[in-house]
C-alpha cells in the first residue's frame, strides 16, 4: 500500500534553501576575483626563495671571485647570483649598467646571462579580459532590471484582490456579536452557496449583489468575511481605491481580471470595501466626472451583467456614502439588496463587550450591561477602543484588573476629551466657565422631555472649556418636537446665564449657537414643525459633489425662502425666551450649581438633582460649604 508522504511546510529552511545555506551571488564573483589575483601575482613572483644584499656587496663579492653565476633581468634590474659555497642571494640594479660594472662582469670567472622573460597567459591578457568582463557584467545586470521592469508593467493589469480559500478566512457568524437581523438577511446567500442545486430546482434566484450600508466602524467588512466562512468558498477581498492608477485602462483591465479569477474558482464571494471610491455618479460635480474612474465603473456593471446568479459567484461591497452611488449599481440585477448594518442597539452593544472584554482582567465590579447602557451611539468600533482604553487607563493607575471606574474614565475621554489640567484660566474666566455650564446642567436637570444629565465639569477637555454630558435611558428612534425645543433649550442656557450674571455675552457659546441654528433649520426645511410653511420639505442642499448647485435650481422662490429664514429666527427667539425664564425662576438653583463647579470641578447629575431640590426648598448654600459631601437621593 503507498502511503503519502507528509509534505513539509514551506519554511525558512525549505523556501530558497539553496541560496539560504550556500553563498550569496555577489559571493561567487568574490571568488573568482581573488583567485585571478593570485594567479596574476603567483606568476610574477620568483621560484626560489634568497636572502637579499645591496648592490655594492654584489659587486664587492664579484671582484672577489666567489660568485659563480649571475642572471639579470632585463625589465626588472633585479639580480640572482650564487657563491661558491652555493648559497644564493638577490638584489637590484639600474636596468642600464655602467661601463665599469659591465667590465668588471666581463673580466670575472662568473658566468654572466641577461633575461628577458616572456609574459604569461594572465599577464597579457587579463588586462584586456577584465574591462570586457565589467562590461558584459553590467549589460547582464542592466538587462535583469529591465526584465523585471517589464514583468511588473505586464502585470499592472492584473487584480490586486486578496484571495483567501475555503480554509481562510475562518470568521463565522458566531465571531460577529450582536446584529441577529443582519445575519439572518444574508444567511441565504450562505444556504446559495452551500447547496446550488436546491435553489436551481425551485428556480429561485439569489442576489448577484449585496451592498452593505452602515456608519464607519459596525463591521461590514467582518460580516462580509463571515459570509465567505460560513460558506466554505473561496474569497476575494479588495478595495476600491486598488482599481485606481495612473496609467489609463488600469482599472478596466484588473475589473475583468478579478471576475476572470473568480470565475475560474467556481463558486466565489468578491467582496469590493469601499466601492464608493469608484463606484460615485457618472458625471457628477463641476466639469464632469473622472473619466478613468467612470471607465472602471462602466467595466464593473458590465462584468456584473456577465454573469449568472447560477454560476455560484456573488459580490458584496461595503460602503457609508450609499447616497453618492451611481442609480445603475444599485439597480436589481446588480446590487439587488442593500444590507443596512446600523449602529449597535443596547443588546447589541453588550454582546459586542463581551467579544472585546475577553483577554483582559475584568474586575467584578464591572457590569457589561451598564457600560451598554451609557455607550448609546457608539459602533463596535468605538466599543472596542473602550475597552483598550479602560484598559490602559488600569494600567496607568497601576492597578491589577479593570474596574467600572476604569470604563467611566475612558468613556469621558471618548466623550469628551482629553483634560487639559494644566491649562490656566483666570478666576473669572473659570467663574464665567462655571455659570455657562451650570445653565446647561439646570436647563437638562428641570426640563420633562430632555435627556438625563450625566456629568458636568469645567476642566478644560478636548477643545472645550467645559463639558455638559447628557445620556439617554434608553434608545430614541423617533424625536417629538417637545424633546426637540427642550433641545434647543439646553443648549441655549449657557448662553443665557452668562448674559443674566454679568450681563454680556461672550464667545464661549460659538458651538452652542451653531448647533441650534442647524436643529431648527432641520425643523423648518425638512421635518414640518413650523405653522407659517406648513407641511412641506425640502432637502438641506449638502451636495456632495463640487458644482452641483450650479446645475440644479432651488425649488422654491425667494419669497419661502425669506420665511424660512424668519421661522426659523423665531424658533430660536421663542426657545431662548423659555431658557431666559427657566433659568429666572431657578436663579438660586443656579448659584448653587456653579458654586459646586467651582469648588469640585466636576459633579455629576445626581448632585446636580439634589442641588436644584434644596434651591426649590428655599435654602441657599453659604459660601464655603461643601454641597456636594451629601449624596442621600432627594424624594
Amino acid at each position: 500500500m503507498d502511503e503519502k508522504r507528509p509534505q513539509q511546510a514551506p519554511g525558512p529552511e525549505r523556501r530558497g534553501s539553496g541560496r539560504a545555506r550556500g553563498w550569496p551571488r555577489w559571493g561567487v564573483w568574490v571568488v573568482l576575483g581573488l583567485l585571478t589575483s593570485v594567479l596574476l601575482f603567483s606568476s610574477m613572483l620568483p621560484n626560489e626563495s634568497s636572502e637579499d644584499v645591496t648592490y655594492d656587496q654584489f659587486l664587492d663579492d664579484v671582484a672577489a671571485g666567489t660568485v659563480t653565476d649571475i642572471l639579470i633581468d632585463n625589465q626588472t634590474g633585479r639580480i640572482d647570483f650564487h657563491l661558491a659555497d652555493g648559497t644564493g642571494f638577490t638584489t637590484t640594479g639600474p636596468l642600464e649598467l655602467s661601463p665599469d660594472d659591465r667590465t668588471l662582469l666581463a673580466d670575472s670567472r662568473a658566468a654572466v646571462e641577461f633575461n628577458t622573460p616572456e609574459p604569461g597567459f594572465l599577464q597579457t591578457w587579463l588586462p584586456l579580459l577584465l574591462p570586457v568582463g565589467l562590461i558584459i557584467l553590467f549589460f547582464w545586470w542592466i538587462n535583469r532590471r529591465a526584465q523585471g521592469q517589464m514583468g511588473s508593467m505586464m502585470s499592472i493589469g492584473r487584480s490586486r484582490a486578496k484571495t483567501y480559500s475555503s480554509e481562510r478566512p475562518g470568521t463565522t457568524f458566531d465571531d460577529v456579536a450582536g446584529y441577529t437581523g443582519v445575519k439572518q438577511e444574508i444567511r441565504e446567500v450562505v444556504d446559495f452557496l452551500k447547496d446550488t442545486e436546491r435553489f436551481a430546482e425551485i428556480g429561485a434566484r439569489v442576489p448577484k449583489g449585496i451592498l452593505l450600508v452602515g456608519p464607519p466602524g459596525t463591521g461590514k467588512t467582518l460580516i462580509a468575511r463571515a459570509v465567505a466562512g460560513e460558506a466554505g468558498v473561496p474569497f476575494l477581498s479588495v478595495t476600491g481605491s486598488d482599481f485606481m492608477e495612473m496609467f489609463v485602462g488600469v482599472g478596466a483591465s484588473r475589473v475583468r481580471d478579478l471576475f476572470e479569477s473568480a470565475r475560474k474558482m467556481g463558486k466565489a464571494i468578491i467582496f469590493i470595501d469601499e466601492i464608493d471610491s469608484i463606484g460615485r455618479k457618472r458625471g457628477a460635480g463641476l466639469g464632469g466626472g473622472h473619466d478613468e474612474r467612470e471607465q472602471t465603473l462602466n467595466q464593473m456593471l458590465s462584468e456584473m451583467d456577465g454573469f449568472e446568479s447560477s454560476e455560484g459567484i456573488v459580490m458584496m461591497a461595503a460602503t457609508n456614502r450609499p447616497d453618492i452611488l451611481d442609480p445603475a449599481l444599485l439597480r436589481p440585477g446588480r446590487f439587488d439588496r442593500q444590507v443596512v448594518v446600523p449602529l449597535p442597539e443596547l443588546e447589541d452593544r453588550r454582546e459586542i463587550l463581551a467579544v472585546h472584554v475577553k483577554g483582559k482582567r475584568m474586575d467584578d465590579d464591572v457590569d457589561l450591561g451598564v457600560v451598554a447602557r451609557g455607550t448609546p451611539g457608539m459602533s463596535g468600533a468605538d466599543l472596542s477602543n473602550l475597552v483598550n482604553e479602560a484598559a490602559l487607563v488600569a494600567v496607568r493607575e497601576g492597578d491589577d484588573t479593570v474596574h467600572a471606574e476604569h470604563f467611566e474614565v475612558a468613556r469621558d475621554r471618548i466623550l469628551m476629551g482629553q483634560k487639559r489640567e494644566s491649562m490656566a484660566l483666570t478666576d473669572a474666566e473659570k467663574e464665567a466657565i462655571a455659570y455657562h455650564e451650570a445653565g446647561h446642567a439646570l436647563c437638562a436637570a428641570v426640563l420633562p422631555t430632555a435627556d438625563p444629565l450625566h456629568k458636568v465639569t469645567i476642566i478644560p477637555s478636548g477643545m472645550a472649556l467645559g463639558v455638559t454630558m447628557q445620556l439617554p435611558e434608553e434608545e430614541r428612534h423617533l424625536y417629538r418636537q417637545d424633546y426637540i425645543e427642550d433641545t434647543l433649550v439646553v443648549r441655549m442656557g449657557g448662553r443665557i446665564a452668562e448674559q443674566m450674571v454679568f450681563g454680556v455675552f461672550s464667545t464661549g457659546a460659538s458651538n452652542d449657537l451653531v448647533g441650534a441654528t442647524e436643529l431648527a433649520r432641520k425643523m423648518v426645511r425638512e421635518w414640518g414643525m413650523s405653522e407659517q410653511i406648513g407641511p412641506m420639505a425640502w432637502d438641506g442642499q449638502n451636495h456632495v459633489f463640487l458644482g452641483d448647485d450650479l446645475m440644479t435650481s432651488r425649488d422654491y422662490s425667494d419669497e419661502t425662502a425669506r420665511v424660512i429664514d424668519e421661522e426659523v429666527q423665531r424658533i430660536l427667539a421663542d426657545q431662548e425666551a423659555r431658557c431666559r425664564d427657566l433659568l429666572a425662576e431657578n436663579r438660586n438653583a443656579l448659584d448653587l450649581v456653579a458654586r459646586a463647579l467651582l469648588e469640585h470641578e466636576t459633579i455629576d447629575g445626581t448632585e446636580v438633582d439634589r442641588l436644584v431640590a434644596l434651591a426649590g426648598a428655599g435654602q441657599v448654600a453659604e459660601p464655603g460649604d461643601s454641597p456636594v459631601e451629601d449624596r442621600s437621593p432627594v424624594d
